[in-house]
């Protein structure tokens, strides 16, 4: 998809798109509202933008968007092309060794008991040891630290398929 035919579909066909790149559906609709962009730059600067416009509750919907880190299903609110694009992200989780996949499965059950949402990391170009090292470290934040760390991983993961979406 091109920029130009982003700004050119109709809203809900831009807001089935856009959540393809995230999973909060206020995100997707605000974004879409804002269209049309004038380029890449000022679609993830909007992108930006709207994703910290948003609370807790829109944050923690584009969480549950996404498999656990080491998990080989997609979430179930996940469409074909973010499943797609979890599994290319998570590749190395996913092809990750049993010792560390089963640190990364009980790592995912401590952090979602300690947090009550999905741990979340910006997965590409990471290692499953390196996803393992940051839920580690991670797990030691007070949950709004938390939270701000989690949304901050969201809004990268947006951002890496904000411009895969620029390119399918």
């Amino acid at each position: 998809m091109t920029l130009d035919g982003l700004n050119a579909l109709p809203a809900a066909d831009a807001e089935a798109a856009l959540l393809a790149c995230c999973g909060s559906r206020r995100w997707a609709r605000e974004l879409a509202a804002r269209r049309p962009f004038a380029g890449a730059a000022a679609l993830l600067a909007a992108a930006d933008e709207a994703w910290w416009s948003l609370g807790p509750e829109d944050w923690h919907e584009a969480f549950r968007a996404h498999p656990r880190i080491g998990e080989r299903k997609a979430a179930p609110a996940q469409g074909a092309r973010a499943a797609g694009w979890s599994a290319r992200e998570q590749s190395s989780a996913t092809s990750a060794g049993d010792d560390v996949a089963a640190a990364l499965a009980e790592g995912n059950r401590a952090y979602e008991q300690r947090f009550g949402h999905l741990y979340i990391v910006c997965a590409t170009g990471k290692t499953a040891d390196e996803m393992l090292a940051i839920l580690r470290a991670r797990l030691a934040n007070d949950p709004a630290t938390e939270l701000r760390a989690a949304a901050a991983e969201q809004a990268e993961i947006t951002r890496l398929r904000l411009e895969k979406l620029l390119v399918s």
